[in-house]
C-alpha cells in the first residue's frame, strides 16, 4: 500500500494555483488549505446580539465585555514585561542587559550580585533542604511481626 502511494504522480492543487496538492489536504496545496480553514472558521463565528432587558443601564453587549477583557489582559501583560528594573538596587548603577537577578527577586550589578554583597534575606539553607527532601523521599520497610 505504501508503494502505491509513492508511485502515484503528484497532482496539482484543486484551486489551480499551480502548486502541488496532497490527498491529506483534500487535493489542495498547503496555502489554499490554510486559507480554506481560515475562511470557514470566520463564517462559523457568530456575533450574538444583546437581549432586551428591563433596565437599559445594566445591559451590555458581548462585544463590550470582550473588549474590556482584552484590555485587562493587555494591561496585565504590559505590567509583567515592565517588572525588571535596569538599575542595581544597592548602588543604583545602570545594569541594562547585564544585570544579575538574585533569588530574592531583585536585580544587581556585577559587584553586588553575590548575596553577601547586597545583604540578601533569601533563605538558601531552607531552599536546599526542601530540594534534598523532594529529591530523596523517605523509604521505610514494613515492620515484621515477631513470631
Amino acid at each position: 500500500m505504501a508503494e502505491e502511494h509513492r508511485c502515484q504522480a503528484p497532482k496539482l492543487c484543486a484551486n489551480d494555483c499551480g502548486l502541488l496538492g496532497s490527498p491529506a489536504t483534500q487535493n489542495l496545496c498547503s496555502k489554499c488549505h490554510r486559507d480554506l480553514h481560515q475562511s470557514s472558521s470566520a463564517k462559523h463565528a457568530v456575533i450574538q446580539t444583546p437581549t432586551p432587558s428591563s433596565s437599559p443601564a445594566t445591559s451590555s453587549s458581548p462585544l463590550e465585555v470582550k473588549d474590556e477583557q482584552t484590555a485587562e489582559t493587555k494591561v496585565e501583560k504590559k505590567a509583567a514585561v515592565e517588572v525588571r528594573p535596569n538599575r542595581c538596587l544597592s548602588c543604583n548603577k545602570r545594569v541594562g542587559l547585564t544585570g544579575f537577578k538574585c533569588r530574592c527577586g531583585m536585580v544587581f550589578c556585577g559587584i553586588h550580585r553575590y548575596p553577601e554583597e547586597h545583604g540578601c534575606e533569601f533563605d538558601f539553607k531552607a531552599m536546599g533542604k526542601q530540594q534534598i527532601a523532594k529529591a530523596n523521599p523517605v523509604v521505610k520497610a514494613a515492620k515484621l511481626h515477631k513470631i
